[in-house]
């Protein structure tokens, strides 16, 4: 894309300046530096492992609702977790129907994706709002396993940083603002 293109776009998030400099510049090196690490195919095959679980936050509305029937006696405060991760993988696909921000073109991808816009990741914002929620229930293996996902997206090839960084951001809030009513929910 042109500059002169960039400036108009919403907010101005894809593409890169003429110089390859400021934020643009950076997430496009990122992106093409951690796509680079995919040649490996051990790493590759875990990149496309944990987005295809990641896709549509299923793994982690089946880890919400598994624990949900184990975990009998805080049913209510996992389906809560659950509740608020989904409703923030929502959100963040509102947000890229908004924003429109086309995923990167310069790096080939390793996984085929539902929809052509990047920004906010909604891998990373199931995946953040997933580890907090999930966290706050005891859950130590959520947030580790959300950085993977979050990081597999960068060695895909199909988000940019900022897309990732945004979309964790808006998972982790969402779901750090029902916190309260998650816990709620392990006592009623």
């Amino acid at each position: 894309m042109d500059d002169l293109h960039d400036l108009h776009h919403p907010l101005g998030l894809h593409g890169t300046d003429a110089h390859g400099t400021g934020l643009r510049g950076l997430d496009h090196r990122i992106v093409a530096s951690l796509r680079g690490c995919g040649a490996d195919p051990r790493v590759a095959g875990a990149a496309r492992a944990l987005s295809r679980a990641g896709e549509h936050g299923a793994l982690w509305l089946a880890a919400g609702l598994t624990a949900a029937a184990v975990d009998r006696r805080r049913r209510r405060a996992w389906l809560r977790g659950t509740a608020l991760t989904a409703g923030a993988h929502a959100v963040s696909m509102g947000v890229k129907r908004v924003v429109r921000r086309p995923r990167p073109s310069h790096v080939e991808p390793l996984v085929g994706t539902v929809g052509r816009h990047s920004f906010p990741s909604s891998h990373a914002t199931s995946a953040a709002a997933a580890a907090v929620a999930f966290g706050a229930l005891g859950a130590p293996a959520a947030a580790p396993l959300a950085a993977a996902v979050c990081l597999s997206r960068l060695v895909a090839g199909v988000h940019y940083p900022s897309d990732v960084a945004a979309g964790a951001a808006l998972g982790a809030l969402t779901a750090r603002l029902g916190v309260r009513w998650i816990k709620e929910g392990a006592h009623g």
